[in-house]
């Protein structure tokens, strides 16, 4: 129980983070002027306080429930990659390349090597 509500709330930690990191990318070729960058970095600001708001409580309920630091870092990365890539698709419209899919093969694949002695174990 404590896993899945630490995945849930790094998953929403990680859906706040990638607008505040991103969202204001919408409009590909507008251009920011030098002059207001500051105002994009403290919007940026303020919606990240709302990330750490879910991955603090998040991480430290993971490390309670006996995961290493080691497979909170690959889940993290895991669902960074589960938000960012229909966040690219739908809300930024990018468009689909089949190296995400293979990039993200790799990253399971350091899924398994960091849970490698546990499912050993079982």
């Amino acid at each position: 129980m404590r896993i899945a509500l630490t995945v849930l709330l790094l998953v929403i930690s990680n859906m706040v983070m990638t607008y505040a990191w991103y969202g204001s990318l919408r409009k590909p070729g507008e251009e920011v002027d030098h002059g207001n960058w500051w105002k994009l970095i403290l919007m940026s600001w303020g919606v990240a306080f709302f990330e750490y708001c879910f991955l603090v409580p998040g991480n430290h309920i993971g490390r309670s429930a006996g995961l290493s630091l080691a497979q909170l870092k690959i889940m993290q990365e895991v669902i960074t990659l589960s938000v960012f890539v229909p966040f690219m698709l739908f809300f930024m419209g990018e468009h689909w390349k089949w190296d995400y899919l293979w990039a993200f093969l790799c990253v399971l694949g350091a899924v398994f090597f960091v849970n490698r002695e546990a499912l050993m174990a079982s």
